[in-house]
């Protein structure tokens, strides 16, 4: 027995087998719905549900309970448990397939005491026109990858990183160890579904947890010289003030963009802190009774993501208008790689 998917933009449809999640199902039929990392963790494949129902093996934590309880689900985790008739994104006409390049090192610097700025010089992705927001794969040697946000816009064949030292990580610590300008790298780009919904006319609310801010920054930079991009708020959450890496550029930006503002956030401030205190989240919803005029886009920590998106929509922000890239390092912490 198999149930029938229905895509409530074209009419078109496609089996699920009993247990197969709808993307899985979706590609095996030709249909190339938008997904991100697989898991469950970022939402980037949230679909609406019209009608039939959906359960899955473990709740994923991309999808809050609020989401669910209006009909959205992950498509990568979602199985059918009856024939569905579902709103869903397809990858866009013209869309970049990923593809393996050599990367070399160009620079490593230091940017606070646990990130470092690491440049990568990738002459064959040259001509690879990224969206802001995407990402792209560091191949080891075992073949496992970790994944990296780009911190700039497309800039010919340099690009950069704003890389944080997970404890215990293997490649991370081998960043700061092992490796060097001249050395190279297997890298795999351009990956993600994170990116700038050009076509709206909202305001952007961007919020930003740790090097959650390499793929907004990258944003803000393709968006600043443009005369006619909408008014930005940008909320940096950290724990310490020496966690503010990039804190004199932003504030220079907060002086010399119209209609850009940028609020850093300690949540473990030094009594002398004499700026905003708490979670990022809260500043936001301290700031804004409503926010039904923004789109918000969000990158950090997966407590970070959940928490904005059940404060935001419960202040009117549309769950269509959220857009988030949740990150986190199980893969960093996996022994079998050390």
């Amino acid at each position: 027995m198999s149930y029938r998917i229905t895509l409530s933009e074209s009419s078109d449809s496609f089996d699920a087998q009993p247990g197969e999640p709808l993307l899985e199902a979706a590609e095996r039929a030709g249909f190339p719905l938008v997904h991100d990392c697989r898991f469950g963790g970022c939402g980037a494949c949230r679909v609406k549900l019209l009608e039939g129902r959906v359960d899955y093996e473990e709740f994923p934590f991309g999808l809050t309970e609020e989401e669910a309880g209006e009909g959205y689900a992950l498509a990568c985790q979602a199985r059918a448990c009856s024939d569905l008739t579902i709103s869903a994104s397809l990858l866009p006409e013209g869309h970049v397939p990923a593809d393996f390049h050599v990367a070399t090192i160009e620079r490593l610097d230091k940017l606070s005491h646990d990130v470092t700025h690491l440049v990568l010089r990738i002459p064959t992705a040259s001509d690879v026109r990224f969206h802001p927001g995407q990402y792209l794969n560091v191949m080891l040697d075992d073949g496992s990858p970790r994944s990296f946000s780009m911190a700039s816009p497309p800039n010919g064949e340099l690009f950069d990183f704003h890389i944080r030292r997970v404890p215990g990580g293997y490649f991370t610590g081998r960043l700061e160890t092992h490796y060097q300008p001249g050395d190279t790298l297997d890298v795999e780009l351009p990956l993600g579904a994170f990116r700038h919904d050009a076509t709206s006319p909202r305001e952007l609310l961007m919020v930003a947890g740790g090097t959650g801010l390499a793929p907004i920054k990258s944003i803000i930079e393709s968006l600043k010289d443009d005369p006619l991009r909408p008014g930005i708020a940008l909320y940096w959450g950290v724990r310490r003030a020496e966690d503010l890496y990039l804190d004199e550029q932003l504030r220079h930006w907060a002086r010399t963009l119209p209609d850009f503002r940028y609020v850093p956030v300690l949540s473990e401030p030094d009594p002398q802190w004499g700026g905003r205190r708490g979670f990022v989240h809260q500043a936001v919803c301290e700031d804004h009774d409503d926010l039904a005029a923004f789109d918000a886009y969000l990158c950090g920590p997966p407590p970070m993501i959940a928490a904005a998106k059940t404060s935001f929509s419960q202040r009117g922000l549309e769950v269509e208008r959220i857009f988030a890239d949740s990150f986190n390092f199980t893969h960093e912490l996996d022994g079998s790689v050390a």
